[in-house]
C-alpha cells in the first residue's frame, strides 16, 4: 500500500504538468478548463443573483472598461508570445458589487467582480487596473485550478501518512498526521500561494502597462492599502506576500513592465 500510495503522488504529479505561458516552468495543474470553466460560470451567475451588482453608474463603466483594456492587452500578449488562441474559451465579464469589503476577484474563465469597498483605496482608474491586472494574471496563470490540484495533492499525502503509520499505536498516528497538515499547510500550501501572489503581481503589471496604465501606480496603491489596513499575520503564516514585499517586487518590477509594452508601441501612460 505504501508503495502504491508513492507511485500515484508521483504519477499525478508528472501527467499533471503543464508549462506556464509568462514564466515558461511547468505548473501543477490537474483540471482542464472544459472541466472547471463551466462550474466557475455557474458559480459566477448564482453570486450575481445573490448579491447587489450595480448597474450604469461611472463606477461601474470603469470597471467593465479597464477589464476590457486588460483582457485586450492579455490577448496582444499571447498572440505576440506564440499562444495564439489562448484566451478562446474565456468569456470576459466585469461587474461591480455593493460590499464594503475591500476586495476584487476573477474566477477562472474570466469572470470578474470588484467590491465597492476596493475603489477608494483604488483612488481612480489607474488603481482600478492594478487590481484588475492582477485578479486577471490569476485567471490566465490557472492559480485557481493549480491550488486545486494542490489541494488534492495535500489530500493524497495524508492518506500516505495514515497508510505508513497504519501499524503504530493511535497516539502516534494522530501525531504524524498533526505534524503533516502542519507541515504542510507551513511548507508547502502558504508558500505556493504567496507565489501565486506575487506571480500576478508581477502578470498583471505587464498587463496594466500593455493597457496603458501606469505601473509605477501599483507600488502607490499596495502604499494606501497598507496604510488602510489593519493587523497583518507573520508573512509566512499567510497566504499572501507582506505589503512591505509586495511594495519592495511592484517597484522593482514596474521599469521592466514598461520595457514590455514598449515592445507593443505602448510608451505612455496614464
Amino acid at each position: 500500500m505504501k508503495k502504491i500510495a508513492l507511485a500515484l503522488m508521483v504519477f499525478l504529479m508528472v501527467a499533471a504538468c503543464k508549462t506556464n505561458p509568462f514564466t515558461g516552468k511547468k505548473m501543477f495543474n490537474m483540471h482542464s478548463n472544459s472541466s472547471i470553466f463551466p462550474t466557475a460560470f455557474a458559480q459566477y451567475d448564482q453570486f450575481l443573483n445573490e448579491n447587489k451588482v450595480i448597474e450604469g453608474t461611472a463606477d461601474a463603466q470603469m470597471i467593465e472598461r479597464v477589464g476590457k483594456k486588460i483582457a485586450s492587452a492579455a490577448e496582444r500578449w499571447f498572440n505576440a508570445n506564440g499562444y495564439p488562441g489562448y484566451l478562446k474559451d474565456y468569456r470576459w465579464d466585469y461587474n461591480l458589487v455593493d460590499d464594503k469589503t475591500v476586495n476584487a476577484w476573477c474566477m477562472p474563465g474570466g469572470k470578474i467582480v470588484f467590491y465597492t469597498g476596493i475603489l477608494p483605496v483604488c483612488q481612480g482608474e489607474t488603481g482600478v487596473a492594478v487590481v484588475m491586472g492582477h485578479e486577471v494574471a490569476h485567471a490566465l496563470a490557472d492559480h485557481g485550478a493549480q491550488r486545486m490540484s494542490a489541494g488534492t495533492l495535500q489530500q493524497i499525502g495524508a492518506v500516505g501518512v495514515a497508510v505508513a503509520t497504519s501499524g503504530q499505536t493511535a497516539a502516534n498516528q494522530d501525531m504524524w498526521m498533526q505534524a503533516y497538515g502542519l507541515g504542510s499547510q507551513v511548507g508547502g500550501m502558504l508558500p505556493f500561494s504567496r507565489g501565486h501572489e506575487s506571480e500576478a503581481d508581477k502578470i498583471g503589471l505587464t498587463l496594466m502597462a500593455i493597457a496603458g496604465y501606469n505601473p509605477d501606480e501599483a507600488a502607490e496603491l499596495w502604499k494606501r492599502m497598507k496604510a488602510s489596513g489593519g493587523e497583518a499575520p507573520p508573512e509566512i503564516m499567510s497566504t499572501h506576500p507582506s505589503n512591505d514585499t509586495r511594495i519592495a517586487n511592484l517597484t522593482q518590477w514596474a521599469p521592466n513592465a514598461k520595457a514590455e509594452a514598449a515592445k507593443f508601441g505602448v510608451t505612455t501612460f496614464k
